[in-house]
């Protein structure tokens, strides 16, 4: 068992740092426990990814991934560790389905996936427990699922956009519906059995890392509108271009023609990084 274990004293330039959502999600490297949390997050997504892999969910786009429930469980219980697990886990699943360039945005994208959840809930959750039935909770739980599927989502989308593999519209929707089915129906039942008993045992993120403490909430909720605003727009954006449903007239029209990349990486790259931009403030 992985004890809570002692804790140094920070000082001060390290005191104002840990309040950095940059500084979380690169000191847990430091720190074993958060290092085995991350290990273990990595395994459980790659054990489950793997075996699907012959699945189609649709069949030459993505298969079938119940397994992206774990990184939003892990998310919540582990934060940096799970954010890292899942970059790490769905890579090693990426070997057993055939490496390619577009593996690099996969990386990010679940990166993403598993970071923006306990994230999100740091600013909308009001000191709530995930596992809250209440009508308001269970919104902000949709909501923060939502959030962390679209940039997953917008990042793979854009990416494969970018190296023409596939246009934006082939898995900027597709990886929502495939996250957000296993985050809506499997990831409650996985966090109500187990969160209780990851809390009671001190292993939640906040009790392994206390040092890491929240940014002020003008600078959380500054991070947070940028992080919504631009994976909407991102989102919207390139499915409008991708699908060929607008043309922007200020772009030459060769740059307009089907697969549409150059357009979505022009238009839609800010918005990426905009929202990534978001997520670091946070």
């Amino acid at each position: 068992m992985i004890s809570a274990g002692h804790h140094r004293e920070l000082s001060a330039p390290d005191a104002e740092a840990a309040h950095s959502s940059v500084y979380g999600i690169l000191s847990m490297w430091r720190n074993t426990r958060m290092i085995v949390l991350c290990s273990i997050s990595a395994a459980l997504y790659a054990a489950v990814l793997i075996p699907f892999k012959a699945v189609p969910f649709i069949p030459g786009v993505t298969e079938l991934r119940p397994a992206n429930a774990i990184p939003i469980v892990c998310s919540f219980l582990f934060g940096p560790a799970g954010a890292w697990g899942s970059a790490i886990g769905n890579t090693i699943g990426d070997f057993f389905g055939g490496a390619s360039p577009s593996d690099i945005f996969g990386f990010i994208a679940n990166l993403s996936y598993g970071w923006i959840p306990y994230k999100v809930w740091q600013v909308i959750g009001a000191g709530e427990a995930p596992i809250s039935r209440s009508p308001w909770a269970i919104a902000k739980y949709v909501f923060t699922c939502l959030s962390a599927s679209m940039l997953c989502a917008d990042i793979v989308g854009w990416g494969e956009n970018l190296l023409a593999f596939r246009p934006f519209a082939a898995l900027g929707n597709v990886i929502i519906l495939n996250n957000m089915t296993a985050a809506l129906v499997l990831s409650p039942f996985i966090l109500g059995a187990v969160y209780p008993r990851v809390r009671k045992g001190h292993l939640l993120y906040r009790d392994v890392m206390p040092e890491l403490k929240p940014r002020s909430a003008p600078i959380r909720w500054l991070g947070f509108v940028m992080l919504i605003s631009g994976e909407a727009t991102a989102w919207a954006l390139g499915n409008l271009l991708s699908v060929g449903l607008w043309a922007p007239k200020f772009l030459p029209a060769m740059w307009n023609a089907a697969p549409y990349d150059k357009s979505v990486g022009i238009i839609v790259t800010p918005f990426i990084f905009l929202a990534l931009a978001g997520l670091v403030l946070m």
